[in-house]
């Protein structure tokens, strides 16, 4: 069934959200600091492999400039985080302090990603789930911790990754027609940049707007179209 694996996704994450509530309040606030930074470790380490598997560095260096230009000048941080106000307050979290960052943490590492993409596209075409099952057991076990760290608000992330791969889902066969494996590696490459952007926040190294570095995943594809050889 067309769909199935975003469904699946979808679950997962709501269903780790629920566990890890669950166990985050018999956690110590010093063993949820210690949870969040393994993740943060965890999550640098793959963003750094996969910014490494670009061909040509030139592509995600553009992409990722090029997008954050974009990114600002559309606000897309100040809307991510303006969705997750307004889902806040809608569902009455007040004094909830970490409800809008585990909103926006958990979408972007939840969206950015070459699973996300390619099985979404599988599942378009052929209703072949197999990548998107490996992601949502991934997206759950993050659920699970992010939650136990972050509150309630990752749940609702559930909201951006049914309606990204779910768009994405739909719209497979045009997508299959337009990428080349190329542009897939240099996608996947712009987004391990962006994923790293992430650890650093969890890390609270860096404040990355990574919200704003999103056109980025679309315009990596576009320049490998345009200039690749």
């Amino acid at each position: 069934m067309t769909g199935l694996g975003t469904a699946i996704n979808v679950a997962t994450v709501i269903g780790g959200t629920a566990v890890g509530l669950a166990a985050g309040g018999r956690l110590p606030e010093r063993a949820r600091t210690t949870v969040l930074q393994s993740v943060g470790l965890i999550t640098l380490a793959l963003g750094v492999g996969e910014a490494l598997r670009t061909h040509n560095v030139v592509f995600p260096l553009v992409a990722i400039v090029a997008g954050g230009l974009v990114g600002e000048a559309l606000k897309l941080e100040d809307r991510l985080e303006g969705v997750g106000e307004r889902i806040r307050r809608r569902v009455n979290a007040e004094g909830h302090e970490h409800f809008v960052e585990g909103f926006v943490a958990a979408s972007l590492l939840f969206c950015v990603g070459p699973l996300a993409v390619l099985g979404s596209i599988q599942d378009g075409l052929n209703g072949d789930v197999q990548l998107l099952v490996v992601k949502s057991a991934l997206d759950g076990l993050v659920a699970i911790i992010f939650a136990a760290t972050l509150g309630w608000g990752v749940g609702f992330s559930a909201l951006p990754v049914l309606i990204y791969q779910g768009a994405l889902t739909l719209l497979a066969g045009s997508a299959d027609a337009v990428l080349t494996d190329r542009m897939i590696l240099e996608g996947t490459a712009t987004g391990g940049i962006m994923v790293m952007g992430i650890a650093f926040r969890l890390l609270e190294l860096k404040q990355v707007r990574v919200g704003s570095l999103l056109p980025a995943l679309v315009l990596a594809p576009v320049l490998v179209a345009l200039f690749a050889r």
